[in-house]
């Protein structure tokens, strides 16, 4: 709750991009059950199952916000006290997660391109797509929207370059700015439509590009084995440990923003277009 920036990603994600996905995936959905495969009992075993083992693993928790508690005396102390030291940015989130637990966010980068791989490999390859992207757009007659958005989409992107480079100092990050930045697409692709966008953002650039994303932070990892040091371990990329460790953190953040914001646009173009689909199927 102390996490600005856990929380500004959270805000992006759940309140912006997580609610479009939702939307569009009950949009794919059909109005009538298959009978063929509607087992309630099966489903309601499920739930009960899951439900008592939730409520049981409860039982071991700690007290919320007890300061004794694992989460509290482990490690974070030593994060709050050495980082200053350490890593040298004020920023103590970015220090976390960026160096501390380098291995843990490239698994999370990682687990956010595997997510694009599974949304392409399933819905992109789609004969009707094309036609369904060439559909106009459902705002696209709303002229007052259309003039806004060109106003404020520069103003965006800059704000998720500003960001970007700014997260050592204050909230933000590679995260972050990935999905304000894939929020201007979005919002491009919704006043303008699918094959507008597509027009304007080359998808083979966006696909390559959110590959090589995970690529960058891999490669960090790399060139510190290279310079005599461990896996993702900045300290031996400069001379002085200090600037190592910027330098390892504004690089891998920037590898981490690229894949974020070209998953974010990837997996709602693709959605998107299974949308126009669905429609004309219905028609």
């Amino acid at each position: 709750m102390d996490a600005v920036d856990v929380a500004f990603t959270e805000a992006a994600v759940g309140a912006g991009i997580s609610t479009i996905l939702m939307l569009t995936t009950l949009t794919m959905t059909g109005r009538f059950e298959n009978r063929k495969l509607h087992h309630p009992k099966i489903a309601l075993s499920v739930v009960i199952v899951t439900g008592v083992m939730l409520v049981i693993g409860t039982f071991d928790m700690p007290a919320f916000g007890s300061p004794s508690a694992p989460a509290q005396t482990h490690v974070a102390p030593y994060y709050i006290q050495q980082s200053g030291q350490d890593i040298d940015i004020p920023n103590i989130v970015t220090s976390v997660l960026a160096s501390y637990r380098g291995f843990d966010t490239f698994g999370e980068v990682v687990v956010v391109f595997t997510a694009v791989i599974g949304v392409l490999a399933l819905l992109e390859f789609s004969r009707q797509e094309q036609d369904a992207s060439q559909r106009p757009a459902p705002m696209f007659q709303h002229k007052i929207l259309r003039i806004v958005s060109k106003i404020l989409i520069p103003p965006i992107m800059l704000f998720a370059l500003y960001v970007q480079f700014h997260g050592e100092y204050s909230p933000g990050g590679g995260f972050q700015a990935g999905v304000i930045f894939a929020s201007s697409i979005i919002l491009y692709a919704m006043l303008f439509g699918i094959e507008q966008t597509r027009k304007a953002v080359s998808m083979p650039v966006v696909k390559l590009l959110a590959a090589l994303g995970v690529l960058i932070y891999g490669s960090v990892g790399i060139v510190s084995m290279l310079n005599g040091g461990t896996y993702l371990n900045y300290s031996v990329l400069a001379e002085n440990d200090i600037t190592g460790q910027h330098v390892g953190i504004i690089v891998i953040e920037l590898g981490v923003g690229i894949t974020v914001a070209t998953a974010m646009i990837l997996i709602f173009l693709t959605f998107a277009g299974r949308i126009g689909k669905t429609e004309e199927e219905i028609v």
